[in-house]
């Protein structure tokens, strides 16, 4: 072939790392179109293309040359990463074993034109989801269902609990990479997997607690407490668990609710209801897809009051990553709520980091931004906001920020690694 596409770190690297992708061998000033994609694990496909010049050399860096047009425009050294779009609409990409590597397959083709153009170049490259020693341990322990993901070392970690929301299932993606920061992440299932409830009718706060007294008794897992990060409905789980149980050092809320939202919750006799909402105030966009985020009752009006999560009684500190344009609920809103709820009680005002242009689904960086997808449970097609560009900046920011929080909260250290970025 004419033209050899090279990719840093060559070979695979952690699907969370920054690589520089270039191109050498090209006519100096050469129009190219630089071709990226992958299939997941059911056989998806995802594309992204973005056209080029080359430099009066011939070479190609993504790290200085801006991309002319396609998935996107500008300087976008990671842009056919994050601009990867379904072939098939409304599809999300998600890891669902990490075990393997995602192979991203990058071309170059001449011209502007990214199916006609005449194939100069390609390289395959391997973005992992378990880093070098990081190992893996599913748990069957009593109750509990979930994996737990170990650094390399000898241990003790500090340990995280890692919830995702109504989609159920398992998911590892981002307790694997976590993992590889340097914490023990339990990537916890609490319904839709194995003997666990499939639907979210009713949810027992023991179950979370017998995850916690997991935690802390495992002899990798450095005491006395354990951090929290959850998203969605796993966020407002994360803030029942940091309200109730004990040994909570600090929580991470990725647009959540301050309110017990979807299905009652039980803990010791006690029962926080749900948070009404009304279907019918639902809209549509032009596209056709739902949009959920004007169907969820105000939890500071009265009939809603016993559903707001009494997050005063918490022990450790929050913080909350918002997306400003999440058009799953208002999440902007409630962590407002919040904040002013602890400022109510005496508490220390939380750490909240607003993204503006970001939607509901904030991934670890590099996911291609879901603004929009056919939810698991409902098998609907939800829009749940978000502009590309802004919120894979977004990712790339919420991850250093989830790191550098739970370092400090967790291990008493002021500062994390700066990203590569």
């Amino acid at each position: 072939m004419a033209a050899t596409v090279t990719v840093e770190p060559a070979g695979r690297c952690l699907w969370d790392e920054p690589v520089r992708i270039a191109v050498r061998g090209l006519a100096p000033g050469q129009p190219v179109t630089l071709r990226a994609s992958l299939r997941d694990e059911k056989g998806a496909l995802f594309r992204a293309h973005a056209r080029y010049r080359a430099d009066a050399t011939g070479q190609l860096g993504l790290e200085r040359a801006p991309a002319l047009g396609g998935s996107f425009v500008g300087l976008e050294p990671m842009g056919l990463l994050w601009a990867l779009e379904p072939e098939k609409p409304l599809l999300r990409l998600v890891k669902r074993d990490v075990q393997t590597p995602f192979a991203v397959q990058l071309e170059v083709l001449d011209g502007h034109e990214p199916e006609a153009g005449r194939l100069l170049g390609r390289a395959v490259h391997e973005r992992a989801f378990l880093g070098p020693g990081v190992r893996r341990e599913p748990v069957r322990a009593g109750r509990v269902r979930a994996t737990l993901f170990l650094p390399p070392g000898t241990g003790p970690f500090s340990g995280i609990i890692d919830l995702f929301g109504t989609g159920g299932g398992l998911c590892e993606y981002r307790a694997s990479l976590l993992a590889g920061h340097g914490f023990a992440v339990l990537a916890l299932a609490y319904f839709r997997f194995e003997d666990l409830p499939e639907y979210l009718n009713d949810v027992h706060l023991e179950y979370f607690d017998e995850a916690v007294h997991f935690m802390l008794q495992h002899p990798k897992v450095k005491g006395p407490s354990v951090g929290l990060l959850g998203f969605s409905k796993g966020g407002d789980l994360c803030l029942s668990m940091a309200s109730f149980l004990k040994n909570i050092t600090a929580t991470v809320l990725i647009n959540a609710c301050v309110a017990n939202t979807i299905a009652p919750l039980h803990y010791k006799g006690m029962i926080i209801p749900n948070l009404s909402n009304d279907p019918g105030k639902h809209a549509i966009t032009e596209s056709g897809l739902l949009d959920f985020m004007d169907i969820w009752n105000n939890p500071l009006e009265e009939p809603n009051h016993q559903s707001l999560i009494p997050l005063e009684k918490a022990q450790g500190p929050f913080l909350f990553i918002v997306g400003m344009d999440d058009h799953n609920w208002k999440s902007e809103c409630y962590a407002r709520i919040a904040s002013e709820r602890l400022q109510a009680h005496g508490k220390d005002k939380p750490q909240i980091i607003y993204y503006p242009g970001t939607g509901h689904c904030i991934d670890p960086p590099y996911f291609p931004p879901s603004r929009a997808s056919v939810h698991a449970l409902l098998g609907q097609a939800i829009f749940y906001g978000g502009e590309p560009k802004a919120h894979s900046r977004a990712q790339v920011d919420a991850w250093q920020q989830i790191q550098t929080f739970f370092h400090k909260h967790l291990n008493g250290k002021k500062s994390v690694k700066p990203s590569k970025i």
